[in-house]
Protein backbone atom coordinates (compact mmCIF):
# COMPACT_ATOMS: atom_id res chain seq x y z
CA UNK A 1 0.00 0.00 0.00
CA UNK A 2 2.68 2.26 1.15
CA UNK A 3 4.65 1.57 -2.27
CA UNK A 4 1.22 2.28 -4.36
CA UNK A 5 1.29 5.96 -3.00
CA UNK A 6 4.82 7.19 -3.55
CA UNK A 7 4.40 6.13 -7.29
CA UNK A 8 1.69 8.74 -8.48
CA UNK A 9 2.92 11.19 -5.33
CA UNK A 10 6.59 11.33 -7.56
CA UNK A 11 5.15 11.68 -10.56
CA UNK A 12 3.37 14.93 -9.26
CA UNK A 13 6.57 16.18 -8.16
CA UNK A 14 7.51 16.10 -11.69
CA UNK A 15 4.93 17.61 -13.53
CA UNK A 16 3.97 20.32 -11.38
CA UNK A 17 7.09 22.26 -12.02
CA UNK A 18 7.03 21.81 -15.50
CA UNK A 19 3.44 23.04 -15.60
CA UNK A 20 4.37 26.17 -13.80
CA UNK A 21 7.33 26.62 -16.01
CA UNK A 22 4.90 26.39 -19.12
CA UNK A 23 2.20 28.87 -17.69
CA UNK A 24 4.78 31.38 -16.91
CA UNK A 25 6.19 31.41 -20.43
CA UNK A 26 3.07 31.73 -21.73
CA UNK A 27 2.06 34.58 -19.77
CA UNK A 28 4.99 36.60 -20.62
CA UNK A 29 4.89 36.10 -24.75
CA UNK A 30 1.20 37.68 -24.43
CA UNK A 31 2.44 40.35 -22.76
CA UNK A 32 5.66 41.01 -24.35
CA UNK A 33 5.82 44.47 -26.42
CA UNK A 34 5.28 43.79 -30.10
CA UNK A 35 8.44 44.28 -32.11
CA UNK A 36 8.32 47.18 -34.65
CA UNK A 37 8.10 46.67 -38.25
CA UNK A 38 11.26 45.92 -39.60
CA UNK A 39 10.52 47.68 -42.98
CA UNK A 40 10.69 51.14 -39.97
CA UNK A 41 14.19 51.79 -38.19
CA UNK A 42 14.58 54.71 -36.01
CA UNK A 43 17.69 56.34 -36.51
CA UNK A 44 18.18 56.27 -32.70
CA UNK A 45 18.45 52.99 -32.97
CA UNK A 46 19.96 52.15 -35.74
CA UNK A 47 23.29 54.59 -36.81
CA UNK A 48 23.48 53.01 -40.02
CA UNK A 49 19.80 53.88 -41.20
CA UNK A 50 20.40 55.64 -44.28
CA UNK A 51 18.80 58.55 -44.28
CA UNK A 52 19.25 59.99 -48.14
CA UNK A 53 18.39 57.16 -49.76
CA UNK A 54 14.46 57.52 -50.92
CA UNK A 55 11.34 59.30 -52.05
CA UNK A 56 9.59 62.68 -52.27
CA UNK A 57 6.31 61.40 -51.89
CA UNK A 58 3.08 64.55 -52.10
CA UNK A 59 1.32 65.13 -48.42
CA UNK A 60 -1.61 67.34 -48.51
CA UNK A 61 -1.60 68.07 -45.22
CA UNK A 62 2.21 69.48 -44.68
CA UNK A 63 2.73 72.49 -43.46
CA UNK A 64 6.14 74.56 -42.65
CA UNK A 65 7.12 75.23 -39.04
CA UNK A 66 8.20 78.64 -40.21
CA UNK A 67 6.71 81.70 -42.43
CA UNK A 68 7.83 85.22 -44.56
CA UNK A 69 7.82 86.66 -40.96
CA UNK A 70 11.27 85.02 -39.78
CA UNK A 71 13.71 87.31 -39.43
CA UNK A 72 16.73 85.08 -40.41
CA UNK A 73 15.03 85.74 -44.04
CA UNK A 74 17.04 86.15 -46.77
CA UNK A 75 14.88 88.45 -49.36
CA UNK A 76 15.51 86.87 -52.54
CA UNK A 77 15.03 83.06 -50.61
CA UNK A 78 11.88 84.64 -48.97
CA UNK A 79 9.19 82.95 -51.36
CA UNK A 80 6.61 83.24 -49.50
CA UNK A 81 6.71 87.19 -49.33
CA UNK A 82 7.66 87.00 -53.04
CA UNK A 83 4.76 85.30 -54.21
CA UNK A 84 6.44 82.70 -55.75
CA UNK A 85 3.74 80.73 -57.48
CA UNK A 86 2.88 77.02 -55.96
CA UNK A 87 4.29 77.38 -52.48
CA UNK A 88 1.64 75.48 -50.82
CA UNK A 89 2.77 72.66 -53.13
CA UNK A 90 6.22 72.79 -52.85
CA UNK A 91 6.07 72.49 -49.57
CA UNK A 92 3.65 69.37 -49.39
CA UNK A 93 6.72 67.27 -50.65
CA UNK A 94 7.64 65.21 -48.10
CA UNK A 95 11.48 63.16 -48.17
CA UNK A 96 10.43 59.39 -47.23
CA UNK A 97 13.43 57.22 -46.79
CA UNK A 98 13.34 54.03 -48.03
CA UNK A 99 14.03 51.95 -44.66
CA UNK A 100 14.06 55.10 -42.11
CA UNK A 101 11.62 56.96 -40.26
CA UNK A 102 12.74 60.27 -40.55
CA UNK A 103 10.94 63.10 -38.43
CA UNK A 104 10.80 66.59 -38.97
CA UNK A 105 12.99 68.47 -36.56
CA UNK A 106 11.03 69.56 -32.91
CA UNK A 107 13.38 72.59 -32.53
CA UNK A 108 11.99 72.52 -28.51
CA UNK A 109 13.71 68.72 -27.74
CA UNK A 110 16.51 69.81 -30.38
CA UNK A 111 17.72 72.70 -28.34
CA UNK A 112 17.41 71.08 -24.87
CA UNK A 113 19.98 68.44 -25.98
CA UNK A 114 21.72 70.96 -27.70
CA UNK A 115 21.99 73.21 -24.45
CA UNK A 116 25.13 75.29 -23.79
CA UNK A 117 26.37 73.93 -27.56
CA UNK A 118 27.31 75.97 -30.44
CA UNK A 119 26.61 74.61 -34.18
CA UNK A 120 28.95 76.29 -36.64
CA UNK A 121 28.11 76.56 -40.99
CA UNK A 122 31.40 77.02 -42.95
CA UNK A 123 31.38 77.42 -46.73
CA UNK A 124 29.29 79.49 -49.43
CA UNK A 125 25.87 80.93 -49.82
CA UNK A 126 24.13 77.22 -50.32
CA UNK A 127 25.53 76.83 -46.20
CA UNK A 128 23.88 80.12 -45.71
CA UNK A 129 20.73 79.26 -47.50
CA UNK A 130 20.65 75.86 -44.67
CA UNK A 131 21.72 77.95 -41.97
CA UNK A 132 18.89 80.32 -42.81
CA UNK A 133 15.85 77.56 -43.00
CA UNK A 134 17.85 76.01 -39.56
CA UNK A 135 17.52 79.48 -37.72
CA UNK A 136 13.95 80.09 -38.57
CA UNK A 137 13.33 76.48 -37.72
CA UNK A 138 14.52 76.92 -34.25
CA UNK A 139 12.91 80.04 -33.29
CA UNK A 140 9.66 78.77 -32.70
CA UNK A 141 11.07 77.26 -29.53
CA UNK A 142 12.73 80.73 -28.45
CA UNK A 143 11.34 83.84 -29.76
CA UNK A 144 13.68 85.74 -27.43
CA UNK A 145 16.34 84.83 -30.32
CA UNK A 146 19.09 87.55 -31.08
CA UNK A 147 21.21 88.00 -33.82
CA UNK A 148 24.29 86.96 -33.54
CA UNK A 149 27.78 87.94 -35.82
CA UNK A 150 30.63 87.41 -33.63
CA UNK A 151 34.11 85.59 -33.89
CA UNK A 152 34.49 86.51 -37.89
CA UNK A 153 30.92 84.95 -38.57
CA UNK A 154 28.76 86.59 -41.00
CA UNK A 155 25.37 85.54 -39.68
CA UNK A 156 24.33 83.95 -37.25
CA UNK A 157 21.82 83.53 -34.06
CA UNK A 158 21.85 83.34 -30.15
CA UNK A 159 18.70 81.36 -28.07
CA UNK A 160 19.79 82.33 -24.63
CA UNK A 161 16.58 80.18 -23.20
CA UNK A 162 18.79 77.25 -24.45
CA UNK A 163 22.11 79.26 -24.02
CA UNK A 164 23.17 77.89 -27.83
CA UNK A 165 24.91 79.70 -30.68
CA UNK A 166 24.05 78.78 -34.46
CA UNK A 167 26.17 80.86 -37.35
CA UNK A 168 27.39 80.87 -40.45
CA UNK A 169 30.92 81.75 -41.27
CA UNK A 170 31.17 82.84 -45.31
CA UNK A 171 34.76 80.91 -46.57
CA UNK A 172 33.49 80.50 -50.68
CA UNK A 173 37.17 78.55 -51.48
CA UNK A 174 37.70 77.07 -48.05
CA UNK A 175 41.27 78.54 -48.28
CA UNK A 176 42.09 82.37 -47.81
CA UNK A 177 42.21 84.29 -51.61
CA UNK A 178 42.64 87.61 -52.80
CA UNK A 179 42.43 90.06 -55.74
CA UNK A 180 45.86 90.82 -56.81
CA UNK A 181 46.09 93.30 -59.77
CA UNK A 182 48.52 93.13 -62.58
CA UNK A 183 51.57 94.42 -61.77
CA UNK A 184 54.01 94.50 -64.67
CA UNK A 185 53.15 94.11 -68.62
CA UNK A 186 56.25 91.67 -68.85
CA UNK A 187 54.34 89.10 -66.46
CA UNK A 188 52.59 85.76 -67.06
CA UNK A 189 49.51 87.66 -66.44
CA UNK A 190 49.92 89.83 -69.37
CA UNK A 191 46.67 88.56 -71.04
CA UNK A 192 44.57 89.42 -67.50
CA UNK A 193 43.56 91.99 -66.02
CA UNK A 194 44.79 90.29 -62.63
CA UNK A 195 44.43 86.79 -60.96
CA UNK A 196 42.99 85.62 -57.45
CA UNK A 197 45.17 84.56 -55.41
CA UNK A 198 44.58 81.34 -53.37
CA UNK A 199 46.61 80.12 -50.83
CA UNK A 200 46.15 76.64 -50.49
CA UNK A 201 47.37 76.05 -47.29
CA UNK A 202 45.73 78.99 -44.72
CA UNK A 203 42.11 78.94 -44.49
CA UNK A 204 40.18 81.81 -45.13
CA UNK A 205 40.10 84.65 -42.28
CA UNK A 206 36.66 83.68 -41.30
CA UNK A 207 36.97 80.26 -39.61
CA UNK A 208 40.47 80.61 -39.28
CA UNK A 209 39.91 81.23 -35.37
CA UNK A 210 36.57 79.09 -34.64
CA UNK A 211 38.64 76.00 -33.65
CA UNK A 212 37.93 75.56 -29.79
CA UNK A 213 34.15 77.44 -29.86
CA UNK A 214 31.62 74.65 -31.99
CA UNK A 215 30.65 71.79 -31.46
CA UNK A 216 29.49 70.79 -34.58
CA UNK A 217 30.71 72.12 -37.43
CA UNK A 218 29.09 71.90 -41.37
CA UNK A 219 31.08 72.22 -43.83
CA UNK A 220 30.87 72.86 -47.62
CA UNK A 221 32.87 74.09 -50.97
CA UNK A 222 32.16 74.05 -54.72
CA UNK A 223 29.83 76.71 -56.26
CA UNK A 224 32.69 78.75 -56.50
CA UNK A 225 35.15 76.88 -58.15
CA UNK A 226 34.03 77.70 -61.85
CA UNK A 227 34.73 80.16 -64.90
CA UNK A 228 31.38 81.62 -64.56
CA UNK A 229 32.99 82.81 -61.04
CA UNK A 230 36.79 83.08 -62.10
CA UNK A 231 36.73 83.60 -65.95
CA UNK A 232 40.12 83.11 -67.96
CA UNK A 233 40.62 87.27 -67.72
CA UNK A 234 40.53 86.77 -63.82
CA UNK A 235 41.60 83.41 -63.50
CA UNK A 236 42.52 81.71 -60.04
CA UNK A 237 46.65 81.21 -58.98
CA UNK A 238 47.36 78.71 -56.39
CA UNK A 239 50.47 79.50 -53.91
CA UNK A 240 51.68 77.30 -51.27
CA UNK A 241 53.90 78.75 -48.45
CA UNK A 242 54.19 81.52 -49.78
CA UNK A 243 55.12 80.57 -53.62
CA UNK A 244 53.07 80.16 -57.27
CA UNK A 245 52.56 76.42 -57.18
CA UNK A 246 54.60 75.95 -60.57
CA UNK A 247 53.62 74.57 -63.19
CA UNK A 248 50.48 76.32 -62.62
CA UNK A 249 47.05 73.76 -61.63
CA UNK A 250 43.93 73.77 -63.46
CA UNK A 251 40.83 74.78 -61.57
CA UNK A 252 40.03 71.48 -60.26
CA UNK A 253 43.76 70.43 -59.13
CA UNK A 254 43.68 73.40 -57.15
CA UNK A 255 40.30 72.49 -55.70
CA UNK A 256 41.69 69.17 -54.59
CA UNK A 257 44.89 70.15 -53.41
CA UNK A 258 42.88 72.72 -51.22
CA UNK A 259 40.26 69.80 -50.14
CA UNK A 260 43.14 67.59 -48.91
CA UNK A 261 44.79 70.82 -47.24
CA UNK A 262 42.14 71.76 -45.17
CA UNK A 263 40.48 68.27 -44.16
CA UNK A 264 44.20 68.10 -42.78
CA UNK A 265 43.98 71.20 -41.05
CA UNK A 266 40.63 70.26 -39.20
CA UNK A 267 42.04 66.85 -38.21
CA UNK A 268 44.70 68.74 -36.35
CA UNK A 269 42.70 71.95 -35.65
CA UNK A 270 39.26 71.06 -34.29
CA UNK A 271 38.72 68.93 -31.73
CA UNK A 272 38.39 64.97 -31.83
CA UNK A 273 34.97 65.68 -29.55
CA UNK A 274 33.66 67.91 -31.65
CA UNK A 275 31.04 66.66 -34.64
CA UNK A 276 32.11 67.65 -37.84
CA UNK A 277 30.16 67.20 -41.16
CA UNK A 278 30.60 67.79 -44.89
CA UNK A 279 27.93 68.74 -46.89
CA UNK A 280 28.02 67.43 -50.33
CA UNK A 281 26.67 69.63 -53.33
CA UNK A 282 23.50 71.39 -53.52
CA UNK A 283 22.92 70.68 -57.26
CA UNK A 284 21.20 73.21 -59.94
CA UNK A 285 18.53 73.26 -61.71
CA UNK A 286 18.89 75.51 -64.96
CA UNK A 287 17.61 74.18 -67.91
CA UNK A 288 18.08 75.94 -71.53
CA UNK A 289 21.70 77.21 -70.24
CA UNK A 290 23.54 78.68 -67.50
CA UNK A 291 22.43 81.14 -65.42
CA UNK A 292 23.74 84.17 -67.47
CA UNK A 293 22.62 82.27 -70.77
CA UNK A 294 18.45 82.52 -69.86
CA UNK A 295 18.48 79.68 -67.71
CA UNK A 296 15.22 78.37 -66.40
CA UNK A 297 13.87 76.52 -63.62
CA UNK A 298 9.75 77.46 -63.68
CA UNK A 299 8.79 73.49 -62.81
CA UNK A 300 5.98 72.97 -61.15
CA UNK A 301 7.01 69.33 -59.78
CA UNK A 302 10.06 66.87 -58.84
CA UNK A 303 11.89 65.45 -61.75
CA UNK A 304 11.50 62.02 -61.96
CA UNK A 305 13.96 59.65 -61.15
CA UNK A 306 14.82 58.58 -64.51
CA UNK A 307 15.25 62.00 -65.87
CA UNK A 308 18.26 62.61 -62.52
CA UNK A 309 21.36 60.96 -64.81
CA UNK A 310 20.18 62.88 -67.80
CA UNK A 311 20.14 66.50 -66.14
CA UNK A 312 23.17 65.86 -63.81
CA UNK A 313 25.41 63.02 -65.24
CA UNK A 314 29.06 64.38 -66.10
CA UNK A 315 29.32 62.31 -68.94
CA UNK A 316 26.05 64.33 -70.87
CA UNK A 317 27.87 67.32 -70.72
CA UNK A 318 24.70 69.16 -69.44
CA UNK A 319 25.01 72.95 -67.44
CA UNK A 320 24.49 71.46 -64.05
CA UNK A 321 27.51 68.51 -64.39
CA UNK A 322 29.64 69.74 -61.97
CA UNK A 323 28.23 68.85 -58.28
CA UNK A 324 28.67 64.93 -59.07
CA UNK A 325 32.12 65.70 -60.34
CA UNK A 326 33.40 67.64 -57.28
CA UNK A 327 31.27 65.19 -55.24
CA UNK A 328 33.75 62.42 -56.13
CA UNK A 329 36.54 65.19 -54.82
CA UNK A 330 35.18 65.68 -51.49
CA UNK A 331 34.50 61.81 -51.12
CA UNK A 332 38.31 61.20 -51.95
CA UNK A 333 39.67 63.73 -49.64
CA UNK A 334 37.51 62.83 -46.24
CA UNK A 335 37.77 59.64 -46.55
CA UNK A 336 40.24 58.81 -43.87
CA UNK A 337 39.15 61.66 -41.84
CA UNK A 338 36.62 61.63 -38.92
CA UNK A 339 34.15 64.05 -41.00
CA UNK A 340 30.96 62.35 -41.82
CA UNK A 341 29.68 62.89 -45.05
CA UNK A 342 26.54 65.11 -45.26
CA UNK A 343 25.02 63.39 -48.99
CA UNK A 344 22.62 65.68 -49.45
CA UNK A 345 23.01 65.57 -52.86
CA UNK A 346 20.75 62.82 -53.95
CA UNK A 347 17.43 63.73 -52.81
CA UNK A 348 18.10 67.63 -53.80
CA UNK A 349 18.23 66.54 -57.59
CA UNK A 350 15.07 65.58 -57.39
CA UNK A 351 13.59 69.55 -56.81
CA UNK A 352 13.94 71.27 -60.14
CA UNK A 353 10.50 72.80 -58.63
CA UNK A 354 11.94 74.62 -55.46
CA UNK A 355 14.15 76.96 -56.84
CA UNK A 356 13.09 81.29 -56.26
CA UNK A 357 13.47 81.21 -60.09
CA UNK A 358 12.27 84.51 -61.17
CA UNK A 359 10.49 85.60 -57.47
CA UNK A 360 13.42 87.48 -56.38
CA UNK A 361 12.33 90.55 -54.57
CA UNK A 362 13.66 93.04 -56.49
CA UNK A 363 11.92 93.90 -60.16
CA UNK A 364 15.37 94.18 -61.98
CA UNK A 365 16.69 91.03 -60.59
CA UNK A 366 16.44 88.58 -63.33
CA UNK A 367 17.54 91.14 -65.47
CA UNK A 368 20.64 91.93 -63.87
CA UNK A 369 21.43 88.11 -62.35
CA UNK A 370 18.99 85.83 -64.23
CA UNK A 371 17.05 83.34 -62.64
CA UNK A 372 17.96 81.75 -59.50
CA UNK A 373 17.80 78.02 -59.96
CA UNK A 374 20.86 77.80 -57.46
CA UNK A 375 19.65 78.62 -53.76
CA UNK A 376 16.21 77.00 -52.48
CA UNK A 377 12.88 78.58 -51.26
CA UNK A 378 12.44 78.93 -47.85
CA UNK A 379 10.53 77.62 -46.13
CA UNK A 380 11.09 74.69 -48.79
CA UNK A 381 14.32 72.17 -49.66
CA UNK A 382 16.43 73.10 -46.67
CA UNK A 383 13.88 72.08 -43.95
CA UNK A 384 14.48 68.80 -45.30
CA UNK A 385 18.31 68.91 -44.71
CA UNK A 386 17.34 70.46 -41.29
CA UNK A 387 15.50 67.24 -40.22
CA UNK A 388 18.08 64.88 -41.28
CA UNK A 389 21.33 66.94 -39.66
CA UNK A 390 19.33 67.15 -36.39
CA UNK A 391 18.45 63.59 -36.41
CA UNK A 392 21.88 63.06 -36.74
CA UNK A 393 23.52 65.40 -34.47
CA UNK A 394 21.02 64.22 -31.85
CA UNK A 395 21.57 60.38 -32.77
CA UNK A 396 25.75 61.25 -32.03
CA UNK A 397 24.82 63.32 -28.85
CA UNK A 398 22.57 60.62 -27.20
CA UNK A 399 24.71 57.66 -28.33
CA UNK A 400 27.96 59.14 -26.29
Amino acid sequence: MHRKLIRPLFQWMILLPLLILFLYSLTVSLHAPTSPSPQIKKISASPTCNLFKGQWIRDPNRRPIYDETCPFHRNAWNCLRNQRENMGIINSWKWVPQTCDLPRIDPFRFLDLMKNRNIGFVGDSLNENFLTSFLCSLRVADLGVKKWKRKGAWKGAYFPKFNVTVAYHRAVLLAKYKWQPKYSASDDQSQSEGVYRVDVDIPADDWANITNFYDVLVFNTGHWWGYDKFPKEKPLVFYRAGQPILPALEMMDGLKLVLKLMVSRIQKEIPGKTLKFWRLQSPRHFYGGEWNQNGSCLFNEPLEESQLDIWFDPSNNGVNREARTINRLINEAIRDSDIEVLDLTHLSEFRADAHPAIWLGRKDAVAVWGQDCMHWCLPGVPDTWVDILSELISHHLKTR
